[in-house]
Order: C-alpha cells, then sequence, then structure tokens
C-alpha cells in the first residue's frame, strides 16, 4: 500500500465509497494515525496515550488547558429527552447554547439544533416548516416552534447504514461517533429520518476564544474536515452530573433531561401523564426524544 493513502481513504474505498472521496469526503484527511484502532478496541495505555496527545495539541493550539474525558455509561441510566411544544417560543437561544457548548466550526458554521417555524393551521408539517425564520418577535402570531436534534434512536438506522461501524449505540443510549473512524461516506447523513447528522465539507475554523475546553471523545472535541458530526446529548456535561447545554438554556422551561430508567423522574412523569408523541413514529426508530404538549 502507498504511504501517501491514509487509513481513511483506503478504508473508504474497500467500504466502497470511491464516489464520496472524489467529492471530497474522504481525500485530504490527514488527522488521524494510519494504525489507530477503533475506539471501543482501544486498550487504556493506547487510549491515555491518545488522549494526552490529543489535549497537548489542543492546549498548543487554542492557549487553553484542554481536558478530554472517556468516561463511560453510568449503571442504571438510560438517557431520554422531552420538550413541551406548548411552551417553546422559538427564541433559538437552545440552538446557540448547542454551537457555543460543543465547538462546532464557525466558518462554515454548524448547528446540531434546529428550530422549525411551523404555521399553526398546518400542524406538524416538515415540508411547509421554515428553519431560516427571521422575525423581529417571536412567537410570531399563528405559529409554533419544533426544535429538531438526534433523536437517540433505539433502532438508529444512521448505526445500520454505517459501513465501517463508526457509530453506535451506548449503553446509556447516546448514540455516538468515532470521529476518527468516520470515513466521509455519508451513509448515515442519507439514513437518518430527522437530517440531525451534519457533514464538514470545510475545515472548520473555531476561534480560539470559542474553544470549550472540557470535551469527551466521542462528543465535543473538534472534528476535521471529512467527518459527520451531531448532538451527543452532551455527553461531556450528563456523564458528569449535568444537564444538556440546551436545556440551561431554555428560558421558558421547555426542556426536560432525565433518566428513563428512574420511576421518580420527572421524564418519567411526563411519559406517564402528558400527551406524548415522537417524530415520524411509523419509522420505527424508537426514538429517545419525546415532544408532547403540557
Amino acid at each position: 500500500m502507498s504511504p501517501e493513502v491514509s487509513r481513511r481513504e483506503f478504508l473508504c474505498t474497500v467500504a466502497g465509497c470511491a464516489a464520496a472521496a472524489a467529492v471530497g469526503g474522504c481525500s485530504d484527511i490527514t488527522h488521524t494515525d494510519f494504525f489507530r484502532k477503533r475506539f471501543r478496541e482501544l486498550e487504556p495505555d493506547e487510549l491515555k496515550d491518545i488522549i494526552a496527545d490529543l489535549e497537548a495539541r489542543q492546549t498548543a493550539k487554542y492557549g487553553k488547558q484542554t481536558t478530554i474525558s472517556t468516561k463511560g455509561p453510568l449503571p442504571g441510566v438510560e438517557y431520554g429527552y422531552a420538550l413541551d411544544v406548548s411552551r417553546c417560543v422559538g427564541c433559538r437561544r437552545c440552538e446557540y447554547a448547542c454551537f457555543d457548548e460543543n465547538n462546532q466550526g464557525h466558518d462554515p458554521e454548524i448547528h446540531w439544533i434546529r428550530v422549525l417555524e411551523m404555521e399553526q393551521k398546518l400542524g406538524i408539517n416538515f415540508e411547509e416548516s421554515d428553519p431560516y425564520y427571521e422575525a423581529e418577535e417571536v412567537p410570531e402570531p399563528g405559529h409554533f416552534y419544533l426544535p429538531v436534534a438526534c433523536q437517540h434512536c433505539r433502532n438508529a438506522p444512521c448505526v445500520k447504514s454505517c459501513p465501517v461501524g463508526a457509530t453506535w449505540e451506548e449503553e446509556d443510549g447516546i448514540v455516538v461517533v468515532d470521529y476518527d473512524w468516520c470515513i466521509g461516506c455519508r451513509c448515515c447523513v442519507a439514513a437518518c429520518p430527522y437530517g440531525a447528522r451534519h457533514f464538514n465539507w470545510a475545515e472548520p475554523k473555531l476561534p480560539a476564544e470559542a474553544q470549550n475546553p472540557n470535551q469527551h471523545y466521542l462528543g465535543n472535541r473538534p472534528r476535521p474536515k471529512g467527518v459527520v458530526e451531531k448532538c451527543t446529548f452532551c455527553i461531556h456535561r450528563v456523564r458528569e452530573g449535568q444537564y444538556p447545554a440546551c436545556m440551561e438554556a431554555c428560558p421558558v422551561g421547555a426542556r426536560t433531561f432525565g433518566n428513563l430508567l428512574d420511576p421518580n423522574g420527572e421524564l418519567r412523569y411526563i411519559l406517564e401523564n402528558k400527551k406524548v408523541f415522537v417524530l415520524k413514529s411509523e419509522l420505527n426508530t424508537k426514538p429517545r426524544f419525546y415532544y408532547y404538549y403540557g
């Protein structure tokens, strides 16, 4: 094998996505050591060395002491989310809190949450929704708002479609991506019915002042060009007992995050006592993100 061929390009070719490489999906990727194992196959000493190297490089690049966690799922926890559609006012604070928290590219600007404006008379209608509304004041009369991000499905089409196993469901329900094994084929992007996965077409630009040094290996560490990324329920926060940034930013209390296995938790109360629905239930993706009318 030619030494000029990166591991990502080799895997991309083996997986049959040479067409993706031709348009930038796999080429020009040099951030990964050729023989690096998958995250789930790394030995503790190997992972320790990788994390030390990544932390040192980020600390030097951004001028902030960066820490990258590899903390795994907590026992007895399955995360879930609920959103009260009747409370959401479309302010987009959740969207920008997510943007600031998760080291998302500023140019091009990538957002993991999209807030959709919909007409009340049409109900939930994705074809007629507007993610780019520019109302001077929200909520706009005659409209309601539906924030959409990764639904962390139990039967996730993205996981099934990945040809190299770069995305999977963790024991606590968080669907994650190993950025060093993503080959940029975008099969998961096509498979996701919620438009929740985002591809880096260009090298993301993250200003030093915007970098969040508190990171997780499978979450908000800066991603390179040519990989897919998405919401991770703020894995670096929730596995430390904190709430996702989007929930803390909501000014009207429309968002609830918690443990689906806790019978006394607020999330379970909502699921058992409110008119709850999931998006595109006919597809049997079994989301862990629930919507309801309070």
